[in-house]
């Protein structure tokens, strides 16, 4: 007796077929389709709420300690704190604004702010740059004089300022006594109208080039040898070489990180307040310093919140510029 057996056929590609009891399954539009993509949904969602998660305490963090206080910054700035800022306000316009602007410090703050960034732009801007290039062409202790240049950028800012005024001292300090001691002329550094704001230019660029010096050292790295060897056989010294390929490499790193120096040196704050306190006179006074002045010595928050919104506003201005080039350069 010979049995017969039923083989079915597989349904072609995109072919539905009908089930007992009405159901229609198939690789489209079918329920088991539908039950896939609510679990990929559903392993999204699950997904993207332990990103938030884990994102929620620095997003925190933020709220509270710098966009809370911005905001709060920029509604004293219209507004008269009556000497506290816990105290009862008043909204008086653009009135601070007036205030900070016929200030006789304001002009000087601004002047200062500038000259100090130009300064830093001159010394602190090549000193890294040439710096990386000496540490690059070391073939021994490269990893010494690596941590030996980033070392300053460890110690707290305050400790450095104190160290430094002790250096410039006039008196017993240990500049004037080097100076004395090769019997050279001394200088009154810190305590000259003339040579103050150039001594808080080699303090800062002491204490913050480790971090440039160490941003060159990886880009100089990053460049291939090959362009190196080209430009000797064509008979370039060393500073063609620097000239045709090392700054052309590196031109966006140099860009980037002026627009950030620029960004770092209008803010700044500890050297004149710790080693010259603003003066002699008002040579030294900066931005910073006066907003310090008009919430805690004058007591004048609504004039501090004032001038800190100018600040803002032109630092803002860099910072696009800043995220404009990495755009065109992503």
């Amino acid at each position: 007796m010979t049995t017969t057996v039923a083989v079915s056929k597989p349904d072609p590609p995109g072919r539905t077929r009908w089930r007992p009891g009405g159901s229609r399954t198939g690789p489209r539009g079918g329920p088991a389709s539908h039950s896939q993509g609510r679990t990929r949904l559903r392993r999204a969602i699950t997904a993207n709420l332990t990103a938030y998660g884990f994102l929620a305490g620095g997003l925190l963090c933020f709220a509270l300690f710098s966009w809370y206080p911005a905001i709060r910054a920029i509604q004293l700035s219209f507004q008269r704190t009556g000497g506290r800022a816990d105290a009862g306000t008043e909204w008086v316009g653009f009135d601070n604004f007036t205030t900070v602007l016929h200030d006789p410090e304001f002009a000087a703050a601004w002047r200062n702010t500038f000259y100090f960034t130009g300064l830093a732009l001159v010394i602190g801007f090549v000193v890294p740059f040439v710096l990386a290039l000496l540490i690059n062409e070391m073939r021994h202790a490269r990893a010494f004089f690596r941590l030996a240049v980033y070392l300053p950028v460890m110690i707290p800012p305050v400790v450095t300022a104190l160290m430094w005024k002790w250096f410039f001292d006039p008196g017993p300090g240990l500049f004037n006594e080097v100076l004395r001691a090769a019997h050279l002329p001394t200088s009154t550094w810190t305590n000259g109208e003339d040579t103050a704001m150039i001594s808080l230019v080699l303090v800062a660029t002491w204490a913050n080039m480790g971090g440039t010096v160490l941003i060159y050292l990886a880009a100089l790295q990053g460049i291939p040898g090959e362009l190196y060897e080209a430009a000797e056989l064509d008979g370039a010294n060393l500073w063609q070489r620097i000239r045709h390929v090392t700054v052309p490499q590196t031109r966006f790193i140099i860009l980037m990180l002026m627009l950030l120096q620029i960004i770092a040196t209008m803010q700044v704050f500890v050297e004149p307040f710790v080693i010259t306190g603003g003066g002699p006179g008002d040579s030294t006074i900066t931005v910073l310093y006066l907003i310090y002045k008009y919430a805690f010595v004058y007591s004048d928050y609504g004039s501090a919140c004032a001038l800190s919104v100018l600040l803002l506003i032109l630092l803002a201005a860099f910072s696009a510029l800043y995220l404009r080039l990495t755009r065109t350069k992503d």
